[in-house]
């Protein structure tokens, strides 16, 4: 997607708002500009205008040089330049440009869609709103001397207009940027120029706007006659690839694998991808029995939901291919099916539903937490040059087993919510933590065991009162692509040096993550894509060609060995075509982050449906809500449109409206700068996103992201709504309007970034607040997987005290307190987060945790230990430990600590606050202070008692004093409160 800056303009006598569009002209650099010619500014400019799609009686240009004033409506009546163009001449005085639009003179405007057109100086070509840089009229291939017809392709760059810049064999350049080619036919543009005496020439092509293709910096030597260039390849004497091609009349080949599996009334249908000569554009899905009669269905996926049948009842299912011709292969093998009974709302499976705001949440990688069966451990081909199988620690390690059976200690910690990491199949090299998703359909087995599965998870978390919150990837699928979707037949070269790491190709096998490819008996990942033969078909530019390079063995690289948005391995429909560039620009939203992230087109249907149809299989199976992966890079719009209300509607459709209303959504918004706008972007900044949008937008998904990126950019920051809903009124709570939120609440990334102290981490998160819906909801952290705060690549190293009073500053102040797995003995403190396979797991902040869990816990309730033995006791029993289960204990018994407003009015004090939650009979309303002392003033008069001392105070003038409670410490005073809770520990006494 293309961002535009956009300002306004007025202009007399015309009826629609001018916008000006700025068109960026890049200096060409060594690596993308032909080799020869030139071109200095003008004082003048010839404006072309293409007419043949308007067919105007005349054309007028209205126009007003940068600076200057506009002409008289309609403008100068442009005059013939050659056949299809119109032209005129400009002369700009001092002025570097001009906008522009365009009349037939009698009321009918071309403005540019009501942005105006911005035009430089030189030679200026209009055609079907598409700005570019050339003569269309100049050398039209008429002389009687030698003439060369080049037919330059521009199917995989998708440029929408080209320039042949060339020079005849002893000869001159023309200037730049050459002439205009016409269109020919689709991704194909032609042009015809005279030689004279010469019979080659050299030449280089560009779009008209700075970008060049010039073979590598070699310029491309073309001969007379017809020559086609096709992604750099010279093919001379060729064929006219115009000429009309025969009708497609083959039919792809037969689906085949088709299955189908009932769980209880709804089926899932699965099948392999057929082939075809062109493409397989979709599948018709026939369903036959029931009383419902024969059902036809197209289908953009292999993978098919089928939801709302009748009990007991058998249906088949049947498959074809189609493609864009629309032949249709013969019907795949019937998959007959029988449904169960309708399923009742179970007490297992079923989300627990109430205010995620009442659940402090423990984050875990899954695979590195602990192991509960050793059987489904894998390494992956890194386990050695990692590190990892000397230290005997395979990268996926822990498991839902192991997890189950530690939920115990999760609850002893006082936590009821869990955090983990995405739980779909993956498939990359080194892909333990789950963000290289490859099939969404399918949870990774490599997590699962017999009497362990994921649903096995769910149902044990929710048997002790916990919630599970899954880590979803919505952005990107792993750099196989995303079976069901699009996954790439070949990649590259497997040749003698590659053969230890990529296996041969292996039809027969099917990738899970956990079983042996057979024919090589060693890999887990990738014998079923590679080849040692260009299959027919490819679409990788410069297949199995060496790249030059060398891998760190020495290895030769091949192309198309790599994944790449710009290969042309991905189609353009379901996967971005770019590498991100600026990480707070519009380029972030639809380009690739890494080689193993294939960036979705999530503005795509069948993208979204895909997406949308895998996690409503999780939302059944009755998880309690989504952390959002990457939620910056994509649109808002997006989903406020597509993927937020239909989370919303599967879960009010399966649960209903309550579960749907705490159905907890948060999402990761990467914003690592320590001011209240993410450098200055809305777009880009994390309490962007719980907000809905305020005006519509096209109903394309992707000319709406423009939109709506260009319309927010233009409002800037202090033009956004405000809310009220994190503040007391006074001393007095009050109900929260939401109507204007999105559905998606946020990781606090204001506070994470200032977590290197708690002072700082307050402040902060103070400031942003009235600029999130509801800040109440903020998910806060110091550390996670990813970072540290102020974007530290280790894990926190503050010292105990530290972490003792952010976590003391955490359980009380507004939003939802979590804690990165093993923080509670500050372990891996001071350790790199994350190294990739450069290094082994063991010495970074995802090392295994196991061995501090082993042993046996039984937990009597939240935040406390009924029986402890083992390793596990001894972990229980350290200082943090302890504080952080009496926070858990104070915090759920004190409502306005998990859901309360709060304010600072009327208190002096470094971090004292007020808070407060009313809702029908209860009236919680509490002070609290952290490390330094407060006096509150102007609050209700009564009993007050401190859930940490025991210690009462009775204020009758409404002032109430703290002395300083010291770091690491706390005092929570609560009107007609519940007491001391818990016994006093290291800290908190």
């Amino acid at each position: 997607m293309r961002r535009r800056h956009r300002h306004r303009l007025l202009r007399p006598l015309v009826a629609f708002a001018a916008v000006t569009g700025i068109f960026a002209t890049a200096t060409p650099d060594a690596d993308s500009t032909p080799l020869e010619g030139t071109s200095a500014a003008s004082a003048t400019t010839t404006v072309f205008y293409y007419t043949k799609t308007k067919n105007w009686p005349a054309t007028y240009l209205h126009y007003a040089p940068d600076g200057g004033s506009w002409t008289t409506v309609p403008g100068v009546r442009m005059e013939t330049a050659c056949t299809d163009w119109v032209k005129e001449t400009v002369d700009l005085g001092s002025a570097a440009g001009l906008q522009a639009t365009f009349s037939n003179g009698s009321g009918t405007w071309d403005n540019n869609g009501g942005t105006n057109y911005a035009l430089g100086t030189g030679t200026v070509t209009v055609k079907d709103g598409v700005v570019a840089h050339s003569d269309p009229c100049a050398d039209t291939g008429t002389g009687t001397g030698n003439q060369a017809t080049v037919y330059y392709s521009t199917a995989t760059s998708g440029w929408s207009t080209a320039n042949l810049h060339y020079a005849p064999t002893g000869g001159s350049w023309t200037t730049v940027p050459g002439v205009g080619m016409e269109s020919a036919c689709t991704g194909w543009w032609k042009r015809t120029v005279d030689l004279g005496t010469a019979t080659t020439l050299q030449a280089a092509f560009n779009n008209g706007n700075g970008v060049w293709d010039n073979n590598n910096g070699g310029d491309y030597a073309l001969g007379s006659g017809t020559t086609t260039v096709k992604d750099r390849t010279v093919t001379a004497g060729a064929a006219d690839p115009c000429a009309a091609q025969a009708p497609d009349t083959q039919a792809p080949t037969t689906p085949t694998g088709v299955t189908a599996s009932a769980t209880g009334t709804s089926v899932v249908v699965s099948w392999k991808p057929a082939t075809d000569d062109t493409a397989v554009t979709k599948y018709q899905l026939t369903r036959t029995g029931g009383t419902e009669g024969t059902v036809v269905t197209d289908v953009g996926s292999t993978v098919w939901s089928d939801t709302g049948l009748a009990e007991k009842t058998t249906y088949t299912y049947t498959v074809k291919a189609v493609d864009a011709a629309g032949n249709t292969s013969p019907a795949s093998s019937a998959a007959p099916v029988t449904t169960g009974e309708k399923a009742p709302a179970p007490a297992a499976g079923t989300p627990l539903g109430t205010d995620p705001r009442k659940d402090p949440i423990y984050f875990v990688l899954t695979a590195r937490f602990y192991d509960g069966d050793t059987s489904n451990d894998r390494g992956g081909s890194q386990d050695v040059t990692s590190g990892n199988a000397a230290n005997n620690d395979p990268m996926f390690r822990g498991d839902f087993k192991g997890l189950v059976g530690k939920l115990d200690y999760i609850k002893a910690l006082g936590f009821s919510a869990v955090w983990i990491t995405p739980v779909v199949l993956n498939r990359s090299d080194y892909d333990y933590h789950g963000y290289h998703g490859y099939d969404f359909y399918k949870v990774d087995p490599r997590l699962e065991s017999a009497g362990a599965s994921y649903q096995d998870l769910i149902n044990a978390a929710h048997a002790k009162g916990m919630k599970i919150y899954q880590d979803v990837v919505y952005n990107h699928s792993s750099r196989w692509g995303a079976k069901g979707l699009f996954t790439p037949t070949v990649y590259g070269v497997r040749d003698t040096q590659w053969s230890w790491y990529y296996d041969e190709k292996n039809a027969g096998f099917d990738y899970d993550g956990l079983t042996v490819e057979p024919k090589s008996g060693k890999s887990y990942y990738n014998g079923d894509l590679w080849s040692t033969a260009e299959p027919s078909g490819n679409t990788c530019l410069n297949w199995g060609k060496p790249t030059g390079g060398k891998s760190p063995e020495g290895y030769t690289l091949y192309n198309c060995q790599w994944p790449s948005p710009t290969s042309g391995m991905f189609p353009k429909a379901y996967y971005h075509q770019c590498w991100i560039g600026n990480w707070e620009g519009e380029d972030s939203r639809s380009c690739w982050l890494h080689e193993d992230l294939a960036d979705f087109n999530t503005e795509n249907a069948t993208v979204q449906n895909y997406l949308i149809g895998a996690y409503d299989k999780y939302i059944d199976m009755g998880v309690d809500g989504f952390r959002v992966d990457t939620a910056v890079h994509i649109p808002r719009v997006t989903w406020n449109r597509r993927f937020l209300p239909a989370i919303h509607d599967r879960v009010t459709q399966r649960f209903g409206a309550d579960a749907a209303k705490n159905f907890f959504v948060f999402g990761e918004v990467g914003a690592f700068v320590n001011d209240k706008w993410n450098r200055g972007s809305v777009n880009h900044s994390a309490q962007f996103f719980t907000w809905k949008e305020r005006k519509e937008y096209s109903a394309d998904d992707e000319k709406a992201a423009i939109e709506q990126y260009d319309y927010e950019e233009q409002l800037g920051t202090g033009n956004q709504p405000t809310s009220a809903n994190a503040f007391l009124n006074g001393n007095s709570y009050h109900t929260p309007d939401r109507s204007q939120f999105s559905g998606m609440n946020i990781i606090d990334m204001r506070m994470h970034m200032n977590f290197g102290d708690a002072q700082n981490a307050y402040n902060n998160g103070k400031d942003s607040d009235d600029s999130v819906n509801d800040a109440t909801y903020n998910v806060v952290y110091v550390d996670s997987h990813d970072y540290g705060p102020n974007k530290s690549s280790t894990r926190y190293s503050g010292g105990t005290d530290a972490w003792a009073e952010n976590m003391a500053l955490m359980w009380t102040f507004r939003g939802i307190p979590t804690l990165y797995y093993g923080s509670e003995i500050e372990f891996q403190k001071g350790k790199q987060i994350d190294c990739g396979p450069t290094c082994p797991l063991t010495g970074t902040g995802r090392a295994y945790y196991g061995d501090h869990l082993a042993g046996g816990v039984t937990a009597s309730d939240f935040g406390t230990v009924a029986s402890a033995s083992g390793e596990v006791a001894t972990t229980l029993a350290q200082p943090l430990v302890k504080h952080l289960q009496r926070l858990n204990r104070i915090r759920r018994a004190i409502p306005a600590l998990q859901s309360g407003q709060y304010s600072t009015d009327g208190i002096t004090g470094s971090m004292a606050f007020k808070r407060r939650y009313t809702s029908g009979s209860t009236d919680s309303f509490a002070l609290v202070t952290v490390t330094g002392g407060a006096t509150y003033t102007g609050i209700p008069n009564g009993t007050y008692t401190d859930a940490v001392t025991g210690d009462v105070k009775t204020v009758s003038g409404g002032t109430l004093s703290v002395a300083a409670p010291g770091k690491g410490n706390l005092r929570v005073y609560v009107l007609n409160g519940p007491g001391k809770i818990g016994a006093d520990g290291p800290y908190l006494k």
